[in-house]
């Protein structure tokens, strides 16, 4: 349950937060501002407030989330909040003369930024990215609060039968750590294989 919550809420997270980063620098003024306000309120809303928001104050105007849909919304606007701000950066980084250039060739919006801009861009994410992404593995144990039995959840189903509580909090503290590490070797190879073309 841990590891679909924390896929789910990177993957989209990611992909929401692609179109956040270039609604914030490219798109018409009025919509930057929308978007913008969206950025700050949720990156200055924690995600324990978050995660009860999406469950109990989306189900009292009548939209019905189950405890697993709403806490991967909530980790998924928390992350594209995130990477919006990553893309913003690395995209405003890179130097206007390379989509002047490549408008002068007559490539569209959507291939300046697939073949010249989000590959340079992609360099300078990564290493940010590894670390929102093992934020959010971290930030799924605030779901058991509202009834989703992830890791942190189970262990303490678990320790209340058996009163193992230093073995089986040891073996959960272990299973995270390995998320994380399998994010992070994976973010390495990545940025090695980027680093390279």
């Amino acid at each position: 349950m841990t590891v679909a919550i924390s896929a789910l809420a990177i993957a989209l997270g990611t992909i929401l937060g692609v179109f956040v980063g270039l609604a914030l620098l490219y798109a018409w003024l009025p919509v930057r501002i929308i978007v913008r306000i969206y950025v700050d309120f949720i990156r200055g809303t924690p995600v324990f407030v978050l995660v009860l928001a999406s469950f109990y104050i989306l189900s009292i105007i009548g939209i019905q989330l189950n405890a697993f849909q709403a806490g991967v919304l909530a980790i998924t606007l928390f992350c594209s909040t995130h990477v919006g701000e990553m893309v913003r950066g690395a995209l405003a980084a890179i130097h206007r003369g390379q989509t002047e250039a490549a408008m002068a060739i007559g490539l569209t919006f959507r291939q300046i930024f697939l073949y010249v801009l989000m590959p340079q861009a992609l360099r300078q994410i990564l290493p940010t990215w590894v670390n929102a992404a093992t934020e959010m593995v971290k930030a799924s144990t605030l779901l058991s609060i509202i009834g989703v039995t992830e890791l942190l959840l189970a262990t303490q189903q678990i320790i209340s039968r058996n009163f193992l509580s230093l073995e089986f909090y040891f073996l959960a503290g272990f299973i995270y750590f390995a998320i994380d590490f399998s994010i992070e070797r994976l973010g390495r190879y990545v940025e090695r294989k980027v680093a390279y073309s």
